[in-house]
């Protein structure tokens, strides 16, 4: 399956909300890995990686799109490996890594387990797995056409017990307020996804994301310091939904 046509690249205009979104996630994981070897698991066309190795000991992305791959590895022309790879198998000896990262695509493996068990397998002890997800639980959220599940935080949760971790969980980019204007505009959202009349492909989504937040910006290749606000994330509990949040996150910490 070709998921480029679902993944945010180069190519394409977003938000400044999804920018800031953007920067928010790769800010957030470079705290986790000063002098540490990193993977990102599903790194798109990559525009993460070189923010990453600017802290990093060593950096490896991988995807499992030839196209995104092949983006990626010529954006950084060697600076950082980019190989194509399959998040249910990966492809690397026991203990390689620190960190391991897998930003909005826990929705696309159809096993979950299997990638799990790969990252206990892969990671040294006391090293971090970072997940980053939208909030189904969130008001309006609209789910990708390739995804099979979407995990709340009390299933990710679930999901992490059965493994040696030691679990952190937060919330990010608070929904709006409760203003006449946010309320309409939620309210088409909520509308347009229940009548499935948002595109499919980010192409698509161009168009409605600018008659909903006006101006748009480009994509980047890569990310730089403080290209765009960052939104810290707030620790939350597992217990319960958590509405009031568009983005979700699960730290990890192998015992």
């Amino acid at each position: 399956m070709d998921y480029s046509v679902v993944t945010e690249t180069p190519d394409i205009k977003i938000t400044e909300e999804a920018l800031s979104m953007l920067y928010t996630r790769y800010e957030f994981a470079r705290s986790f890995c000063k002098d540490k070897e990193v993977l990102e698991v599903a790194c798109g066309a990559g525009q993460g990686l070189g923010f990453l190795k600017s802290s990093a000991k060593r950096v490896i992305g991988g995807d499992y799109t030839g196209r995104l791959v092949k983006s990626a590895n010529h954006h950084y022309k060697g600076r950082v490996p980019v190989l194509r790879l399959d998040g249910h198998f990966l492809p690397f000896q026991n203990e390689s890594f620190d960190v391991i990262i897998l930003y909005e695509a826990i929705y696309y493996l159809k096993e979950t387990d299997l990638f799990f068990d790969e990252c206990r397998r892969l990671l040294r002890k006391e090293g971090h797995l970072l997940i980053c997800s939208a909030n189904k639980d969130c008001d309006g959220f609209n789910p990708s056409p390739y995804s099979h599940m979407y995990f709340s935080i009390s299933e990710l949760q679930t999901i992490l017990s059965n493994y040696p971790f030691e679990t952190k969980y937060y919330g990010t980019f608070r929904t709006a307020g409760t203003s006449n204007t946010s309320g309409i505009i939620s309210l088409i959202k909520r509308l347009a996804v229940a009548l499935h009349l948002i595109p499919k492909t980010m192409k698509g989504k161009e168009i409605f994301k600018r008659l909903f937040s006006g101006k748009l910006v480009q994509f980047p290749a890569e990310i730089i310091e403080h290209m765009a606000e960052y939104n810290n994330p707030e620790p939350i509990s597992a217990n319960s939904p958590v509405p009031d949040y568009k983005v979700i996150y699960a730290t990890a910490k192998l015992t």
